[in-house]
């Protein structure tokens, strides 16, 4: 059975959560937490997105992202992407950070 096609909207809000592959961390230290932020403002730059809350927990974290463009999926994809190749080679660990497809609300 093929996923539910998702459609994006420019204008809207979206809550967004991602859990670490496993319940595991993914974040381990301030650092992570700096360069998941950091990397979570160029995508809003690059997106046109507007971060307007965020709780990062260990193993999970939330977003409020509000969407100039129709651009949720490919920015999250590079948030998500980007932050996990920079986990795994400070880490030095291979293979999934994040457990399945986020969740949006």
């Amino acid at each position: 059975m093929s996923k539910p096609l998702r459609i994006e909207f420019s204008g809207a809000l979206y809550h967004v959560t991602s859990r670490g592959n496993a319940r595991g961390v993914i974040y381990c230290d301030d650092t992570d937490r700096r360069n998941y932020l950091a990397l979570l403002g160029e995508v809003c730059n690059d997106f046109n997105w507007a971060c307007h809350a965020y709780c990062l927990m260990d193993n999970h974290y939330h977003l409020l992202v509000e969407t100039g463009d129709a651009t949720l999926s490919r920015g999250m994809r590079q948030l998500n992407g980007v932050y996990t190749q920079y986990f795994n080679r400070t880490h030095r660990r291979v293979g999934h950070l994040y457990q399945g497809a986020l969740k949006r609300y």
